[in-house]
């Protein structure tokens, strides 16, 4: 039975107390929140989870405390990724006994020279063979600084065990030529709110977008008005939505996420450090946006 990705996915931050332990009864309380709207599932240990400052076992028992509160219609796609092929592979293992459905990999990117297309199709190619969940790709050019090739993406979608892609690095030209190059078995979400729409148009099937944890219903609405031809409206809600997903991700980043979240009545709290909480005058002009995208 194949898996749909179709839907939002928001890509969950980690909840954190002031001494920067994980926070799990605020990661409870976001959770029960979520499940109220029409989203397809989480992404856990992405990005805006601050993956890159848990421990591999902090990662892990993420993964379960939020495997005990989503629906099983829902899908827990699990951030998988380390810089060796080796501890990628280990790292999926214990995400699938931890309950995850399927497994998320950002390019590896260190040794970002060496990195080639042929070096980044060897990695993947060994993570999907041994991993016991299916593997979706990640590329995220603007932390990384490697962009997954589409021909590399092409050959890669013809692994039985490699089912799509998430893309952020926003060049929908490329999400097209994709689209068009691989079959319906693989399947591309737009990694950003800022061009979901345009995803859309040219095959993309959801999204993961920092901006679904204070606005998937919207986006959710986004979808629904494509699908159903009222383009107009589709229009005018990403619009409106696009500032206030550029001040939670290339503008305030996970600060600025978290606090939104806070203004939103969602248990943002603190990151960690070396990240740095939003200042008063940040805090205002965010929440300005916010109001200004009628999410406040």
């Amino acid at each position: 039975m194949s898996i749909s990705l179709a839907g939002i996915f928001p890509p969950i931050p980690t909840p954190f107390h002031a001494d920067g332990e994980i926070d799990f009864p605020a990661l409870d309380r976001n959770l029960m929140r979520w499940n109220e709207f029409p989203l397809a599932g989480y992404v856990v240990g992405g990005s805006n989870g601050e993956f890159v400052f848990l421990t591999a076992n902090e990662r892990v028992q993420v993964v379960q405390a939020v495997r005990e509160l989503v629906p099983a219609n829902r899908l827990l796609i699990a951030g998988a990724a380390a810089e060796s092929s080796r501890e990628t592979i280990e790292i999926t293992s214990r995400m699938a006994d931890a309950g995850a459905d399927l497994a998320i990999v950002v390019t590896p990117h260190y040794f970002k020279k060496q990195m080639t297309a042929e070096a980044l199709e060897h990695h993947y190619r060994l993570v999907a063979d041994a991993a016991p969940i299916p593997i979706v790709l990640y590329s995220v050019p603007s932390n990384t600084g490697i962009d997954l090739p589409v021909e590399t993406v092409v050959r890669l979608a013809e692994h039985p065990n490699i089912i799509g892609l998430k893309d952020s690095g926003g060049d929908v030209t490329k999400i097209a030529r994709m689209v068009h190059a691989t079959s319906d078995r693989f399947q591309i979400l737009a990694g950003s709110a800022g061009f979901f729409l345009g995803s859309l148009a040219v095959g993309a099937v959801g999204a993961v977008s920092a901006l679904a944890n204070i606005a998937g219903a919207e986006l959710h609405e986004l979808a629904q008005c494509f699908q159903g031809g009222e383009l107009e409206a589709a229009q005018a809600i990403q619009l409106r939505l696009v500032e206030p997903n550029r001040a939670v991700t290339a503008r305030f980043g996970v600060p600025g996420l978290k606090a939104a979240m806070d203004m939103m009545g969602y248990d943002g709290g603190p990151v960690r450090s070396p990240l740095l909480p939003l200042g008063d005058s940040e805090r205002s002009e965010l929440r300005a946006i916010l109001e200004a995208g009628g999410l406040l």
